[in-house]
């Protein structure tokens, strides 16, 4: 139903749910406003999402169970070269909200935003009051950098809308304790609001009804200890540290050994994302640089289904990101049974637990290649932590925990 407007709601007896959010493509926000309209779907509440951009052939499956509709995909993604992406992205997100107002005719009781709060206050004048949640997956003002003047300069105006837009949501939730800390140490006009903590969860239909493919297309013959990196290609990512620890297990494993190991780098990609482009080409040139072509394999914009192969057939997960906001990848690969790996900062200090459904390190090639280490020489590892993270992925970030939560939230609001 891209780009088709209409008055179209998914079936229900509760609230009418509007979800607007800046791209629906696959990366962790998007899989967590789908995972959000599913389960108010299934309370029973009426849900559209609308989006800026939506293609049907880069996305996740269930988007395609769901009413999506599209407006605003000809204006600029940036002013070239990637530059002015953020302005871009907020005027984006305001005619999207002018459009689903004044355009659209559709009439909603409550609204869902993510990433770009700047549509909150257009959302704000709408004829029939409408209650909005924001959910705060991090602040933008800290995921760029300002290493110029200029930067700085045109970042100011954006980071003040950015905070007091953030304040005009009638409830503000976020996805982990780490990024509530954050929150309240940088929104400091808004040091009056403690967000609720809203832990993403777990579509475990779509786990459980899949069939796993073979892997021979992707991993050579003979490789049977298989690690995995899951995220997008982006610099902050810091995606060269599984190539870094690789090449530190190459020196600590016999040879043998060695040629028992591969790595796959699996990851979101867009064409129309210049860093994708740049950094997928950077770590291909980097595999040559450290001879590691016989041991890795890239694969871009891989399906559900190749994904979930992926996480059923590989020893472990590797998760490179610092101070990441929360991360769905661990949560993943713990209940496909598959230990974990990951830097000891940020969300996965609350998903993972050291020595029990994998290892928390620091963010460098020594510590990562030695928790790599322990795979080759204790397969046993692998079904002992994998049982271990199913289990605390089942008890704690459930999705009917989540759909409960939510559909509280949206219940409650204040009129």
């Amino acid at each position: 139903m891209a780009g088709k407007p209409d008055r179209a709601w998914d079936p229900g007896h509760g609230p009418s749910v509007l979800f607007l959010h800046p791209d629906l493509g696959v990366g962790g926000a998007e899989r967590l406003v789908l995972d959000a309209a599913l389960a108010l779907r299934a309370r029973g509440c009426a849900v559209q999402i609308w989006t800026a951009h939506y293609d049907p052939g880069h996305c996740f499956a269930e988007s395609r169970e769901l009413p999506v509709h599209c407006a605003g995909d000809w204006l600029p993604r940036s002013l070239g070269w990637g530059r002015g992406a953020a302005l871009c992205a907020y005027l984006r997100m305001v005619y999207l909200a002018l459009y689903v107002l004044l355009l659209s005719g559709v009439e909603f009781d409550v609204v869902v935003c993510d990433q770009v709060s700047a549509c909150i206050p257009v959302l704000r004048l709408a004829r029939r009051r409408k209650k909005i949640l924001f959910y705060c997956h991090f602040p933008d003002m800290l995921l760029t950098k300002r290493d110029s003047f200029l930067k700085r300069l045109y970042r100011a105006p954006i980071d003040w809308i950015e905070e007091h837009t953030t304040g005009l949501a009638d409830c503000i939730v976020v996805n982990s304790r780490f990024t509530a800390n954050v929150f309240k140490n940088t929104f400091k006009t808004l040091s009056h609001i403690d967000p609720d903590v809203l832990y993403p969860s777990l579509n475990f239909s779509s786990f459980d009804s899949a069939v796993p493919e073979k892997l021979d297309d992707l991993v050579p013959k003979g490789k049977n200890v298989l690690f995995l990196s899951i995220n997008r290609y982006e610099r902050k990512k810091n995606l060269p540290l599984a190539l870094e620890a690789l090449v530190e297990l190459r020196g600590r494993v016999t040879a043998q050994d060695w040629d028992r190991v591969h790595l796959v780098m699996a990851g979101g990609y867009d064409e129309r994302v210049l860093e994708n482009v740049e950094h997928y080409q950077e770590l291909k040139s980097m595999v040559q640089r450290c001879d590691l072509g016989q041991h890795v394999t890239f694969l871009r914009s891989f399906s559900d289904k190749q994904k979930i192969s992926l996480l059923h057939g590989c020893t472990c997960v590797l998760y490179t990101p610092s101070n990441e906001h929360f991360g769905i990848v661990p949560l993943e690969a713990m209940y496909m049974q598959c230990p974990v790996i990951a830097v000891n900062s940020g969300g996965p200090l609350e998903s993972v637990l050291h020595n029990v459904t994998g290892f928390l390190c620091e963010p460098d090639p020594v510590h990562f290649s030695e928790a790599m280490e322990k795979f080759l020489h204790k397969p046993s590892l692998k079904a002992t932590m994998g049982l271990a993270g199913r289990a605390r992925v089942k008890e704690k970030f459930s999705s009917e925990a989540f759909a409960e939560q939510l559909y509280q939230y949206v219940t409650k609001l204040p009129k």
